[in-house]
């Protein structure tokens, strides 16, 4: 028995293949294309999810910021520069004390986060380690 081939018009798999060449697309570029559209919508529910995990971690507003501490201190920009500074050494201690924290919560707010995070760039060497060029 001897196969015929397909004439123009024949319907194969559902499509004629006359109009897949007006339409100009295979079938499998359809099922592909459709693969990734679904493949789209996956990447951008995982991105949505990520994001939404990110901003649940934020923390909250600090009821403490400009209140003193027991002490009587505000914690200020250079209070916060130093507490940048040894804030790898007082986070190894806070894991084993209930007396040390890492961040002041007594603080005067936006300037005393600008001098913990200063302080706690200049630890790790700033932008500038990061520019060094290399010899080799």
């Amino acid at each position: 028995m001897t196969s015929t081939p397909a004439r123009v018009g024949t319907p194969v798999d559902g499509f004629s293949r006359a109009s897949a060449s007006v339409s100009g697309q295979s079938q499998a570029a359809r099922v592909v294309s459709a693969r990734r559209g679904t493949a789209h919508v996956a990447r951008r529910a995982l991105l949505v999810g990520a994001l939404l995990l990110v901003t649940a971690c934020a923390p909250g507003p600090n009821p403490e910021i400009g209140t003193a501490a027991q002490d009587g201190v505000v914690a200020g920009f250079w209070l916060g520069l130093w507490h940048g500074v040894i804030a790898p050494i007082t986070f190894v201690v806070s894991l084993f004390t209930d007396e040390v924290t890492i961040y002041e919560v007594h603080n005067s707010g936006n300037w005393y986060d600008a001098g913990f995070f200063l302080g706690f760039g200049v630890l790790l060497g700033g932008g500038a380690s990061g520019s060094r060029a290399t010899w080799r």
